[in-house]
């Protein structure tokens, strides 16, 4: 491999006496070749301790000597990749990355040798976004560097490599109209077309699973892969990408449930990757992996487990090969492969009814995603990995179910209950954690990662007016700033965040005579939790191809204001419908509940619900669930168990109301909700052209409550969701740059808690946007909301909360008064308008004010009993 290094290292012969002492870039060069002579492991920790003599003073280095650990680190992290050491590799070529770009370095092939392995690297431990973001850079470099060496062939690589991050990350369509895009209008090599063809026909597999995706993706996934062969059949050196098409069409087959066909694609494929020699230990790892999957699917136990065994011999070098012996935590690394044996590991012990024996194996696949997001940075790549924590979740609590019935031990219900916890808005404690404990130099790091973010996503925004250099400066920066980061965040542990102390979550309910109902939404039913009276029960509601539907056919009423007013008797129905299946409790003793929701429910209004049918038309006669129980909403369970009492101080506002007066988005009543509040409470009122994000931005720290009132719009796939200020519209992201405790705010505008939805961790929405700055209540709406309903609903929120009400209470109780207000109209009166407003937070009254001049006088008058007293006695 010494060509790895060709531009650089000259050629040394020993040293003769009297000849001058050899450069320090020479020593550097020697060493890296004497590692390549033998890459062992051992040898690898000598390459290392050369490394660490260089940084013993690292001051007043030439660029030779620079470039020579550039060098060494690509060297060093090729061959921790042969060795199976994923995480080391990604940092000694992060390393590598960081120097040669600090350091204005020339002269090395840093894409062939650095970004594309460091790109492919990413994308294998799910680190998506700077697989994405890096692969982007070596493709603006290419195509901005005139007369690049291999233009062409880098570009492909490129295109490829994208592919195979945006079919990782679930983005199947963007992947086939890239690929197809590339076969039809590219001039590509006989070998090019074999491998885009080979990726196309995965894509299509991953989308025969879902038959809204693309019609017939099964019959075209074969197709492609058989194009892909017939390209690569008579091409000399491609055995690996045959092998890989093979192995594509006996998963194909196995789907299909044809195993004879699937059995002999494999041993082709088999065949065909023996030939290879040398190959990384991880790949031939994945060719045991893919052999196991298709013995399981054949009901062939004991052999696929003989292949995991194979596995983890070759990933873990500490394993020792026995029958259902797991390794042990500290041998784990992080690596999706070594996850995937193990979690293949616990689904044979289920199929050998030894469930308990499966929830170690899971446990320890837990453990190695706990690695996995501990070394991310980016959001939606935490997001992507939790989502497969999640159904491995739902396995686990179906797993402590089933024991529970057998054993009757309530700590089954315990662990299932804390480990659907440990998913639920995860990314978002985990965030909430980070800020709390980080050193300023971190927080700064955080916010930059956040700007160039936000930057990239509004540039991406404009289309084909969008400015591609302007995107890569961001990109190049944001991936200095996120290697920065990853250096401060390293050694913290993920797991922190995400603990709960179960015991006294029941403690607080029962104090607060409250109970909870707790969803997970997984992909065959749909868990939830009943946690009441110091006990917690489970239950489930299959996810058959009528138990969603119907709630989503509840949820459509709210999609215009027309709707409900124009079926009144089918919203009376389908109300009822959606209550039975989510087996909602009946009014008790207990008028306080907490709703944890989960996946669509997300955005269901449950006080809309209807308790009983009937035949009326007056909307203040319908029987909601609004009245059995006063409704608030959590995150996830821990927020409410930390939640903080209402604070006793004087509520003061800081109120946002744009107005937008004489211009299409003009909020005419939003001037009356203004007038109504102003008259209640003290504090800063931003109208019309003060309403800016600047203004609110620097004035919101500074007051209890913030209301704003104006536009929002939920986004879709493809645009984040947004608020209106008078002078400019902020993504939801941008929010997370504010350092902000209030009491409480108030989003009185339309949309404000929907965005794109993620299970486990809901809707990337304004609402959350405020929730990552720092606030713990919210009240936010989940549709368009009316200018003049809104505007009455808020004047009676507020009135309830100068009366001393919780946030909690002045929420349920203005949608009462809403429905009791004689001068609103039936038609208005439309569950549309009064349920809109959802309340996320504390149900903790107002912490009653100290008046310490009552102590005094109590002090006081204590103090004259016992001297009156006293003088009696004498």
């Amino acid at each position: 491999m010494t060509k790895r290094y060709c531009y650089f290292f000259f050629f040394f012969t020993l040293i003769l006496f009297g000849q001058k002492a050899v450069n320090p870039e020479d020593k550097i060069y020697q060493a890296i070749d004497v590692f390549i002579a033998n890459p062992t492991v051992q040898n690898l920790q000598k390459l290392s301790a050369a490394e660490a003599n260089f940084w013993k003073n690292p001051k007043s280095k030439t660029k030779e000597e620079w470039l020579a650990i550039v060098v060494l680190n690509c060297n060093k992290a090729y061959y921790e990749n042969q060795l199976g050491q994923t995480s080391s590799s990604i940092k000694s070529y992060e390393k590598a990355w960081q120097l040669y770009q600090k350091k204005k370095l020339q002269g090395y092939d840093i894409i062939e040798y650095c970004l594309k392995p460091l790109g492919n690297l990413y994308t294998i431990l799910g680190d998506y976004d700077s697989a994405e973001n890096t692969i982007k850079q070596y493709f603006f470099i290419v195509n901005t560097t005139p007369n690049y060496p291999d233009a062409a062939g880098q570009k492909f690589a490129a295109i490829l490599n994208l592919s195979n991050v945006y079919q990782s990350s679930g983005k199947n369509n963007q992947v086939i109209e890239l690929l197809e895009s590339t076969l039809k209008t590219e001039k590509l090599s006989t070998i090019q077309k074999g491998v885009l063809s080979n990726n196309l026909g995965n894509a299509y597999l991953l989308s025969s699973k879902n038959i809204l995706l693309i019609r017939n993706s099964d019959d075209k996934a074969e197709k492609a892969f058989n194009a892909s062969i017939q390209y690569l059949k008579g091409e000399k050196n491609q055995s690996e990408t045959l092998s890989n098409s093979y192995r594509n069409l006996a998963s194909l087959y196995r789907q299909r449930q044809q195993f004879d066909v699937a059995n002999s694609y494999f041993e082709q494929a088999e065949k065909l990757f023996l030939e290879i020699q040398n190959p990384p230990i991880r790949k031939k790892a994945k060719l045991y992996y893919d052999k196991a999957v298709l013995l399981f699917d054949q009901k062939k136990y004991r052999e696929s487990d003989e292949q995991i065994e194979t596995i983890l011999s070759i990933l873990l070098p500490n394993y020792t090969t026995a029958k259902n012996t797991l390794p042990h935590t500290n041998d784990l690394y992080p690596e999706t492969l070594l996850m995937d044996a193990i979690d293949l590991q616990a689904e044979i012990f289920l199929k050998q009814n030894k469930p308990k024996k499966a929830l170690e194996a899971f446990e320890l696949s837990f453990y190695i995603e706990d690695l996995l997001m501990n070394i991310m940075v980016y959001e939606n790549a935490k997001i992507i990995t939790q989502l497969r924590a999640r159904n491995r979740t739902e396995k686990c609590i179906s797993i402590y179910e089933n024991l529970y019935f057998k054993e009757k031990k309530t700590s089954y219900l315990v662990k299932a209950f804390e480990l659907a916890e440990k998913t639920k808005s995860g990314i978002l404690k985990d965030y909430l954690a980070t800020v709390k404990t980080a050193s300023s130099e971190e927080k700064s790091l955080l916010r930059q990662l956040q700007n160039l973010n936000n930057e990239i996503v509004k540039e991406q925004q404009k289309g084909s007016l969008a400015r591609i250099e302007i995107i890569n400066k961001a990109i190049r920066k944001q991936n200095e700033v996120m290697l920065s980061l990853k250096k401060k965040q390293f050694e913290k542990d993920y797991l922190d965040a995400k603990k709960i102390d179960t015991e006294a979550l029941l403690s607080k309910l029962e104090k607060q005579k409250a109970f909870m109902i707790y969803y997970f939404m997984g992909n065959e039913k749909m868990y939830f939790f009943t946690l009441k009276h110091q006990q917690i029960a489970l239950d489930y509601i299959n996810i058959t191809h009528t138990a969603i539907p119907k709630i989503v056919q509840f949820i459509d009423y709210f999609n215009d204001s027309n709707s409900i007013n124009n079926d009144i008797s089918g919203y009376n129905k389908y109300g009822k419908v959606a209550y039975d299946v989510l087996k909602l409790p009946k009014k008790n003793n207990y008028e306080n509940l907490i709703i944890v929701p989960d996946g669509i429910l997300n955005f269901l209004p449950f006080e809309a619900l209807i308790t009983e049918g009937s035949k009326t038309t007056n909307f203040a006669k319908m029987h909601y669930f609004l009245n059995d129980f006063n409704v608030a909403y959590n995150n996830s369970a821990s927020f409410y168990l930390n939640s903080n009492s209402i604070s006793s101080h004087k509520k003061t506002i800081l109120g946002v109301f744009p107005i937008f007066e004489k211009t299409d988005f003009e909020l005419a009543y939003s001037k009356k909700e203004l007038q109504s509040i102003k008259a209640k409470f003290e504090g800063k009122y931003l109208e019309n052209a003060t309403a800016t994000y600047s203004n609110f931005k620097n004035n919101a720290a500074q007051y209890s409550i913030l209301h704003l009132s104006t536009h929002a719009s939920s986004g879709d796939i493809e645009t984040p969701a947004s608020i209106k200020f008078y002078d400019r519209e902020i993504l939801y992201s941008e929010l997370y740059g504010l350092t902000i405790k209030p009491d409480l705010v108030v989003l009185s505008a339309c949309e404000t808690g929907i965005g794109k939805l993620y299970k486990a961790e809901g809707a990337m929405s304004i609402a959350r946007g405020f929730q990552f700055a720092g606030a713990q209540n919210l009240l936010f709406s989940l549709w368009k909301v009316n200018d003049y309903t809104t505007a009455v609903f808020m004047d009676d929120f507020y009135q309830n909360i100068k009366n001393n009400q919780s946030y909690f209470e002045a929420n349920a109780n203005a949608k009462h008064d809403f429905l009791n207000n004689p001068d609103i109209t039936n038609a208005k009166k439309s569950p549309y308008y009064w349920s809109a407003f959802v309340y996320y937070g504390t149900i903790s009254p107002p912490e009653k004010p100290t008046n310490y001049i009552v102590y005094i006088l109590s002090f006081l008058g204590l103090i004259g009993l016992f001297l009156i007293f006293n003088r009696y006695r004498k």
